[in-house]
């Protein structure tokens, strides 16, 4: 017993007191991106450097699609004129698809499709990794450890869909997946949610042009709340659950949610 507490006495405190306190991402973490608008020129440097197609080039300049993004930054570097660049903002996460569109404005998170408000106090969610790689499965997994403490915001995975208020959508749903998928939603009670998480489950990713995919859950489902990212940091999935659970309240003084007025407040 003597050696267990020395050791937790050596560990000390490691949760994270997020939101008042914001995570020390590393350097090397790709977040939200940022675009310097201005008109391009005859160039497609950035089109045929990005993968999955996330990259558009409008009149006012490029514009990215975090729905599709692979967040690799291979358009950054390719840019001639360096108007992409990628910040350490892993504040992402939008309430409408629209919300994901990145260009050189400010950033706009839209409008719940629901109201929320029933959720602000529990939130339990069921997830479905609907043909995923395990990348962003192993992101919301880790949400339970000490570190970043789920069940301290009222929110929990669950094991059964008929104890979930909100499902949570991780893969490209794969066409041996998409019943399972809908069978899971529908043995769900009303009102309930649907959370895509990832680049995949949002647009198909990688797989949107596969026969054997059906270019994520909003094919399928009304997806709420939009997380991109392959796979998204867990800070960014984090704050997007929290965004749900207060929208439609007043913020907290030191809030930063991606999905909030406060954040845009931050960015203005």
């Amino acid at each position: 017993m003597l050696h267990i507490i020395k050791e937790r006495l050596h560990q000390q405190y490691r949760t994270l007191d997020y939101p008042a306190v914001q995570p020390g991402l590393s350097p090397r973490c790709l977040g939200r991106p940022a675009i310097t608008a201005s008109p391009c020129a005859n160039c497609r440097a950035c089109l045929d450097a990005c993968p999955s197609g996330a990259v558009t080039v409008r009149p006012e300049g490029p514009a990215i699609d975090m729905g599709r993004c692979l967040f690799c930054g291979a358009c950054a570097r390719a840019c001639p004129d360096s108007k992409i660049a990628f910040t350490n903002d892993h504040r992402v996460a939008a309430f409408d698809r629209s919300g994901l569109i990145v260009t050189g404005g400010a950033p706009q998170a839209g409008t719940p499709r629901q109201d929320l408000t029933l959720f602000s106090r529990s939130l339990k969610l069921r997830e479905v990794s609907a043909g995923g790689c395990n990348a962003c499965e192993a992101d919301t997994n880790v949400l339970g450890t000490l570190v970043y403490d789920l069940g301290k915001f009222g929110i929990e995975f669950v094991a059964s869909p008929r104890h979930a208020d909100g499902l949570v959508v991780t893969g490209p749903v794969s066409e041996n997946m998409r019943q399972a998928l809908l069978d899971t939603y529908e043995a769900m009670p009303e009102p309930r949610l649907v959370i895509a998480v990832g680049s995949c489950a949002i647009s198909g990713g990688l797989f949107s042009e596969s026969p054997e995919c059906h270019g994520g859950a909003a094919t399928l489902l009304p997806v709420d709340l939009f997380i991109p990212g392959c796979p998204p940091s867990p800070w960014s999935i984090l704050d997007g659950l929290l965004a749900i659970k207060h929208a439609g309240q007043p913020a907290p003084a030191d809030e930063n949610s991606a999905a909030t007025s406060t954040r845009q407040q931050h960015d203005n």
